[in-house]
C-alpha cells in the first residue's frame, strides 16, 4: 500500500476516529486504526467492540491495500509533522514508512484481517433528524446520564420514538432531563432504545449545525450516518424505568428568573458548600429569592435576587452542581422554576419542550 496525502487531511481523519480507541484494551489490535486505501480515498476505522467509527478522506493512492497502525501514536506523529504532503508506504509485513519533509518514521502495524469489522445493521429502522436539533437535545440531556455502573440501564440516553415525536431522557435517579423533538416517521417504526454514554459523547463531536443525519436502529445496535462519517454502537439492553412517574403533577408556584443571573448566584454561593453538606438553599419570600450555603466549619454565603413571587414563604435545598447543570447547558434568557412544596421535586422549564426534574435535599 502506498499513498500521499496532506498533513491536515490525514490528521483530521485520524482525530475523527481516535477517541473510540480504548486505552485499556487486552487486544492489541483494538488500539489500532484500520487504514484502507483505494480509488483516491483513504478510509479510517476504529472499534472497541462496543463503539466503532469510520470516516474517509481524499488521497493520492499509488497502490491500494490495507493495514492497521497504533491509532494514538500515529495521530501524535502526524500532529508534529511539518505542514506538507505526507507519504506513507506499507510493506508486506505491515511495517509503515512515513515520510514528510526531512522527517522519517517507521511503525510496526498488524494485519487488517485481524481487525473486527463494524457491524452491518440489517433490517434497521431509519430515522432522519436535523443535526442542529439533535445536537441541542443532547446538550440539554447528556449531563444527567448516570455514571453508576451498578445501574447500567441508566448509563445512556433513552431515545423513544412514539406518536410522531422523539423523546430523549437521561436520569441518574436524583435528577432527570427530558427533551421532545417533533419528527415524522411511520407508526410501524415506533421503538425505544438506550444509547450508551460513550456513543453519545462521540455523536456530540460529530454533529454540526447544518444538514441532517440518519439514525439506523437495529436489533441491538445503533448507527449514525453524519456527513459521510459512520458511528456504530451496541445498545444498552434492559428496560428504562418509567420516567413519567418521576415528573411531578401541576406546580403550585412558578418563578421566572434570568438564567445567567441564577447560574452565577448559585455558583458563587456554592463556593461555601462542602462535600459533607453539599447543598444550597433557595428561600422564596415576597418578590425575593435568597440563595444560601452554610457549612459550620467553613462559613456561610448568601445572595439575593429580585423575583416575581407572591406565594407563601418557601425554602427548598438542592445539590448546587445539579442545579447549575441545566442552567449551564441551556441557551434561553429565562427559565421557569416550578415548585409544589419543600419536599417535592423542583422542575426547571423553558419556552420549548424541555424539562428538568430535581430532587430536593433534606436539610437539618
Amino acid at each position: 500500500m502506498k499513498f500521499n496525502v496532506s498533513k491536515d487531511k490525514l490528521l483530521d481523519g485520524l482525530q475523527t476516529v481516535q477517541n473510540v480507541v480504548s486505552t485499556r484494551t487486552t487486544l492489541p489490535i483494538l488500539s489500532n486504526v484500520l487504514i484502507r486505501a483505494e480509488d483516491g480515498v483513504l478510509r479510517f476505522t476504529t472499534n472497541d467492540l462496543d463503539v466503532g467509527m469510520s470516516c474517509s478522506i481524499e488521497a493520492k493512492v499509488e497502490k491500494g491495500g490495507g493495514t492497521t497502525l497504533p491509532a494514538r501514536r500515529l495521530a501524535s506523529i502526524v500532529k508534529e509533522l511539518p505542514a506538507a504532503e505526507v507519504e506513507v508506504e506499507v510493506d508486506g509485513k505491515n511495517t509503515a514508512s512515513i515520510r514528510c519533509g526531512q522527517s522519517f518514521f517507521k511503525m510496526m502495524g498488524l494485519a487488517e484481517e485481524e481487525f473486527p469489522a463494524l457491524p452491518k445493521l440489517a433490517d434497521a429502522k431509519v430515522f432522519t433528524i436535523r443535526q442542529k436539533e439533535l445536537k441541542d437535545a443532547l446538550r440539554k440531556t447528556a449531563f444527567a446520564i448516570s455514571t453508576d455502573e451498578t445501574r447500567y440501564v441508566l448509563n445512556g440516553i433513552l431515545f423513544s420514538f412514539k406518536e410522531g415525536k422523539l423523546t430523549m431522557v437521561a436520569t441518574d435517579g436524583r435528577r432527570l432531563a427530558l427533551v421532545d423533538l417533533e419528527l415524522e416517521f411511520p407508526r410501524g417504526q415506533e421503538v425505544d432504545v438506550i444509547v450508551p454514554s460513550k456513543c453519545v459523547t462521540e455523536l456530540q463531536r460529530l454533529l454540526g449545525d447544518e444538514g441532517e443525519l440518519k439514525m439506523n436502529v437495529g436489533e441491538n445496535q445503533v448507527g449514525f450516518d453524519v456527513n459521510g462519517k459512520v458511528l456504530v454502537s451496541k445498545l444498552i439492553e434492559g428496560n428504562y424505568p418509567n420516567y413519567k412517574q418521576v415528573i411531578p403533577p401541576e406546580a403550585k408556584e412558578r418563578v421566572t428568573i434570568e438564567r445567567e443571573l441564577l447560574l452565577t448566584a448559585v455558583r458563587r454561593v456554592s463556593l461555601l458548600s462542602s462535600e459533607k453538606s453539599n447543598s444550597v438553599k433557595l428561600i422564596f419570600t415576597k418578590n425575593n429569592l435568597e440563595i444560601t450555603a452554610n457549612t459550620p466549619e467553613v462559613g456561610e454565603a448568601r445572595e439575593s435576587l429580585a423575583v416575581n413571587f407572591k406565594g407563601k414563604e418557601m425554602s427548598i435545598a438542592f445539590n448546587p452542581g445539579f442545579l447549575q447543570d441545566p442552567l449551564r447547558n441551556l441557551t434561553d434568557d429565562e427559565v421557569h422554576i416550578d415548585l409544589i412544596d419543600e419536599m417535592s421535586p423542583g422542575v426547571i422549564k423553558i419556552g420549548t419542550p424541555f424539562l428538568y426534574v430535581l430532587m430536593p435535599m433534606r436539610i437539618s
